[in-house]
């Protein structure tokens, strides 16, 4: 039995197939209906229409930070919950159509996802410095765009299943500049669920969306964090993203290494509201890891 049988016959995912966001959705969700999206927001709104019970998005890279778009998709336009995280390795190659294997180092383009093409960022610069890169919405549409096209010297980055599965040939392996390359992938329901922890890699962790209060007194994001501090309740992350409402202007992501339902959580998001904070929690989840 897989973690997620049973769990979501239907889950969307950042396709196409033999993507990084299809290897996480796969690995825990093996025995299920993957459904492939063109875009983050298209996974998103999927799963908070009703079309699929769960999303698979990727949520932060340990070389590239939070992927912006899914943070602020959650923050500004959906009401979801977090299920479980996927931990992932990244390995990056480069690849090219099998018609073109002999003369690659010649390529005149590379696509790919953003992330995937700053994570690349010194390969490329020091070996393809002149050669234009474009930006694609998934590695694994890169490799389909290389395989449909034979006749072009371009090459795709990506993973070696996507190589699999369009046929491509991989010219240099891990291209990638740093070697630990892992990427954090959320599970999104509509419910405020959880995947049992038989098998998770960590405890549970919860993710608090915050917005400072509006009158903007000194020391608001210091007493944030003193309530957490004080109760011991460690914070694995926090990072600000813009509110979108004018210049420094921000809400914070707070990681919590805590389940909310227990007291001490309870009371910290009492008195964050006590503080004129607002509060929006995206639920308590534990973590997976895929085989490597």
């Amino acid at each position: 039995m897989t973690v997620g049988e049973q769990w979501g016959k239907r889950i969307a995912y950042l396709g196409p197939e033999a993507s990084f966001t299809y290897l996480a959705a796969k690995g825990l969700f093996e025995n299920e209906w993957l459904i492939p999206c063109t875009t983050i927001p298209e996974c998103i709104e999927a799963v908070a229409e009703g079309k699929v019970d769960l999303a698979v998005v990727p949520i932060e890279n340990a070389l590239e930070g939070s992927v912006p778009l899914t943070v602020d998709y959650l923050f500004h336009e959906a009401t979801l919950f977090v299920t479980a995280e996927v931990l992932s390795k990244i390995q990056q190659h480069l690849m090219v159509h099998k018609n073109q294997v002999n003369n690659w180092r010649n390529i005149n383009g590379v696509y790919s996802h953003p992330h995937a093409l700053a994570q690349c960022h010194k390969y490329l610069f020091y070996n393809f410095s002149s050669v234009p890169l474009h930006q694609y919405s998934s590695t694994a549409a890169a490799a389909k765009l290389v395989s449909e096209s034979p006749d072009e010297c371009i090459a795709a980055i990506g993973n070696s299943s996507a190589a699999e599965k369009y046929g491509l040939a991989i010219v240099e392996k891990n291209i990638h500049d740093f070697h630990f390359n892992h990427t954090r992938f959320f599970v999104l329901s509509k419910q405020n669920l959880r995947l049992p922890k038989e098998e998770a890699t960590s405890g549970p962790k919860t993710t608090f969306m915050i917005t400072l209060p509006e009158d903007d007194v000194s020391g608001s994001l210091h007493q944030v964090l003193s309530v957490f501090a004080w109760r011991k309740l460690n914070l694995s992350k926090i990072e600000s993203r813009p509110l979108k409402t004018g210049l420094g202007d921000y809400f914070f992501i707070i990681d919590v290494s805590a389940d909310e339902h227990e007291p001490m959580m309870k009371g910290a998001v009492e008195e964050l509201n006590a503080l004129g904070c607002s509060v929006k929690s995206l639920g308590t989840y534990y973590t997976y890891n895929t085989p490597e």
